[in-house]
């Protein structure tokens, strides 16, 4: 049941046409979280949208991206290095000519991070979290825009800005420099997948 309604909220995703989906079910089994992969994947390039289509990456799991035919991987702090993937990334592009747009991202939480993920290969990152939101309330308080702004600013790669995401403060993080937004919030502040396209349209040109 619960995989189900993640298919169903992939599905709303892709029509509304959001860039990437990330998988990241840290509890499901490998098996099932490729079959879930698998099948977004599929629904990406179902859905008949003109060029970009909506890149379904893979939270942790190089081996489930890999083998689900996924867009990348996402790397923790407790992944894989992104140095050892970029290398075998690299590796593989050149000896079979494949995996030429698979995508690695990795999740940071200072300047320092940040510069460390760029250098090592990383395509982009997620910096955060930039708003207080319940499930970080643990780790401490938010980073802030001016942090945020201060990342955008000296990596050469894009910044995606996480944590406490929502319809009212998603024009500060583009304004900051973000390429782009990861949010659980926004999905939940509008009704319908055509006013999730219209909402993603004005932020992104405020």
């Amino acid at each position: 049941m619960r995989v189900a309604a993640l298919l169903a909220r992939f599905r709303w995703a892709i029509e509304a046409g959001v860039d990437w989906i990330q998988i990241r079910e840290k509890n499901l089994g490998g098996a099932l979280l490729a079959q879930l992969a698998r099948v977004a994947v599929a629904n990406a390039g179902m859905a008949g949208r003109p060029e970009p289509r909506t890149r379904v990456i893979v939270n942790d799991r190089l081996d489930v991206a890999v083998a689900a035919g996924a867009n990348g991987v996402h790397l923790g702090r407790e992944s894989l290095p992104v140095r050892e993937v970029f290398t075998w990334r690299e590796k593989e592009k050149s000896v079979r000519g494949g995996l030429a747009d698979f995508l690695i991202g990795a999740s940071c939480h200072s300047l320092e991070e940040a510069r460390a993920a760029a250098d090592d290969g990383a395509d982009y990152l997620i910096f955060g979290p930039v708003f207080e939101t319940p499930s970080k309330i643990k780790f401490g308080a938010p980073l802030g825009i001016e942090r945020l702004r201060q990342v955008c600013g000296e990596v050469p790669i894009p910044v995606l800005a996480i944590g406490g995401i929502s319809l009212a403060n998603a024009a500060r993080c583009f304004d900051a420099g973000a390429a782009g937004i990861a949010a659980i919030r926004l999905l939940q502040e509008v009704e319908s997948a055509q006013e999730l396209r219209q909402r993603i349209a004005v932020l992104r040109s405020s």
